[in-house]
């Protein structure tokens, strides 16, 4: 379907040379692909040669009564502690093999901006005037959110998932042993998943800014994102009521305020057209 431009739309430049072929448009992309992951695997590299460091001060930190939010709870007068479980290897590999995983999920994090830099940077020349006006400091706005999820679900969410996780017991004849690579698996889960998630205002300001959402449309729906909201944080998080509705909260409130960001974004767009 051919899309009709309105009368405040301008077609995407394509520069001085003309429209770029559809092998120059995957070259372009390759180029772009080949940075993003270069940028990754030289932040994976810095994750590895500090490994010690990296695991005693990051990936077990939830294990540890000093970690910062053991400390919060303890200052309330509540008694949150860490779990007492023991980890442990039973394949030989292991440890080698959730090293090189954890240095490219580090790597992957610290190197986001720059990946989704090259991401809106194939991408911007084929978007539309007002699209471009309307994505203005996008690639810092969805840097902010995407560290702010992360460090909301390393945190918040993996203390308690860890703690009730790593706590439960269904006799005494049972101990709790977790292998490295469950461990790990459980703490990328509860954190790079979150980041993704807190670009729901972005996204949501990027469609109203283009007229693709109202808020009478996110108000009607608003229980339908509820349901959906409730079903996403049971998938990406560990099968634990408080770690669910942990997450949940916060997506329900990203919700209510992007619903305001759109109510937001339309007057101003409804004060353009009058102008």
């Amino acid at each position: 379907m051919l899309r009709k431009l309105s009368s405040g739309d301008q077609k995407p430049t394509q520069g001085e040379g003309g429209e770029m072929g559809f092998l120059d448009h995957i070259e372009e992309l390759r180029w772009h692909i080949v940075k993003s992951i270069v940028a990754v695997f030289l932040f994976a590299i810095v994750a590895f040669v500090f490994e010690s460091w990296v695991f005693e001060n990051i990936i077990f930190a939830h294990k540890k009564e000093s970690f910062i939010t053991y400390q919060i709870f303890q200052k309330m007068g509540m008694g949150f502690s860490p779990a007492d479980f023991k980890i442990i290897t039973t394949i030989l590999s292991e440890q080698f093999f959730t090293s090189l995983k954890v240095s490219f999920y580090l790597g992957l994090i610290v190197a986001f901006p720059y990946v989704f830099y090259q991401f809106w940077t194939f991408v911007k020349p084929g978007l539309y005037e007002n699209e471009q006006k309307a994505t203005k400091g996008v690639v810092f706005t969805c840097s902010i959110l995407f560290l702010i999820g992360v460090a909301f679900g390393f945190i918040i969410l993996a203390p308690f998932a860890i703690r009730f996780l790593g706590g439960y017991s269904v006799g005494l004849e049972v101990q709790n042993t977790v292998t490295i690579s469950s461990y790990v698996g459980y703490l990328s889960m509860l954190t790079i998943p979150t980041g993704l998630i807190f670009q729901l205002p972005l996204l949501v300001f990027f469609l109203a800014k283009i007229g693709l959402v109202t808020p009478e449309i996110m108000r009607t729906y608003r229980k339908h994102a509820v349901v959906a909201i409730m079903i996403l944080s049971a998938i990406i998080t560990p099968p634990d009521p408080p770690t669910m509705f942990l997450i949940s909260m916060p997506i329900l409130l990203l919700y209510e305020i992007s619903i305001l960001i759109v109510a937001r974004t339309a007057k101003k767009l409804e004060k353009e057209l009058n102008s």
